[in-house]
């Protein structure tokens, strides 16, 4: 659809048009937002045995009313938060109970979706049917988080098995929400150039000095898989690396990070102290959200002071909001890749037009 050649080589960027056109982004919210996974809540949310935590999936494009549930036999539902008789919400803030009941006419659900019971359609005919029941939405739970997706193209488990694999050594399931390091950061931006930054090692000597005095730059590597890529850290010596056990594929190597992007706008940075989970939001064309999330591994820090996350932030804010200036150039049509340094932007293109062109 972009014309965007598989071989790195030969092939240019994205149009500048992707970036500036409506018209683009509200096919880019059905073709790709609708059909990808999301991160929807923690799943401590729902902790006991009968519990409901109602979320609005990408509340500023989509805004779709969802709850999870979990039922008196420990089992998780996804569902819609919206009425199946005449399109109430359901359920606005967390809450414990056995059943889902309508505030409006006072129809029930149980908490796996279907349908209980309401009042005065005694005498309607071929009453309660399946439309009658709350629509299952898929999800998914791993390292203590719940994803879901409107329409799914493919498994979440498919999606993230390169990273399950690798990262089997660490306690992904026993991380812990820091609340003091996490926030969101609005920027003035396509989502997709925000994803374009993240995606490459190149800028890093010109625009983070303190990360780069951390990284071997020279061993920088990108690795590409059907959909997930992985910007493998090497630290220098003295930096804070991860401890490889024996029989790893990393083992022996200064590893300082994982930097995994999960398409189209999930960031997965693994330290050595636990997990800075960046949610890339598209809020309109120009605009975006970025939900910075910190988890730590039991007993550990984040060293915050000694990478500045927050720093390495504001110094992509200041070069992804000047490009999306730099885009709206009559003069600007496309780029090209470098093919050893921006393998990682060269996958999220051919895979945004894969999604564009289904």
């Amino acid at each position: 659809m972009f014309n965007i050649h598989p071989d790195i080589k030969k092939s240019s960027t994205l149009p500048g048009e992707f970036y500036r056109s409506k018209t683009i982004f509200e096919k880019v919210k059905e073709k790709i937002f609708s059909t990808s996974w999301h991160y929807a809540m923690d799943a401590k949310k729902i902790q006991s045995n009968i519990s409901i935590a109602p979320f609005n999936l990408l509340p500023d494009i989509f805004n779709e009313p969802l709850l999870f549930t979990k039922d008196k036999n420990g089992e998780i539902h996804c569902l819609s938060n919206v009425c199946t008789h005449r399109g109430m919400i359901l359920i606005e803030e967390g809450c414990k109970s056995r059943i889902l009941s309508c505030k409006y006419h006072g129809r029930c659900f149980r908490l796996d979706g279907s349908f209980k019971s309401m009042p005065a359609f005694d005498k309607a005919e071929n009453f309660p049917c399946e439309d009658d029941n709350l629509p299952h939405i898929p999800f998914a739970q791993w390292a203590g988080m719940l994803f879901t997706s409107l329409n799914p193209s493919v498994s979440f488990k498919e999606m993230i098995k390169p990273i399950q694999e690798r990262l089997s050594f660490l306690p992904l399931d026993s991380m812990i929400f820091d609340s003091s390091k996490s926030k969101n950061y609005q920027i003035n931006a396509n989502w997709a150039l925000y994803c374009d930054n993240y995606l490459e090692g190149l800028h890093i000597p010109f625009v983070h000095p303190t990360l780069n005095a951390a990284l071997d730059f020279e061993n920088y590597s990108t690795e590409i898989y059907p959909y997930c890529n992985l910007q493998l850290g090497i630290g220098k010596d003295g930096a804070d690396n991860f401890e490889i056990p024996k029989g790893h594929q990393d083992f022996g190597k200064n590893v300082y990070a994982y930097y995994y992007f999960l398409f189209p706008n999930i960031m997965l940075n693994f330290y050595k102290w636990g997990l800075s989970l960046n949610i890339v939001q598209p809020t309109s064309f120009n605009t975006t959200t970025v939900n910075f999330r910190t988890y730590l591994y039991p007993n550990a820090k984040a060293q915050q002071e000694d990478f500045a996350l927050d720093q390495t932030e504001l110094e992509d804010e200041w070069v992804v909001e000047r490009v999306q200036k730099g885009i709206q150039s009559r003069l600007y049509k496309r780029g090209r890749f470098s093919p050893s340094m921006e393998k990682g932007v060269h996958h999220f293109h051919l895979l945004i037009q894969q999604f564009m062109s289904c």
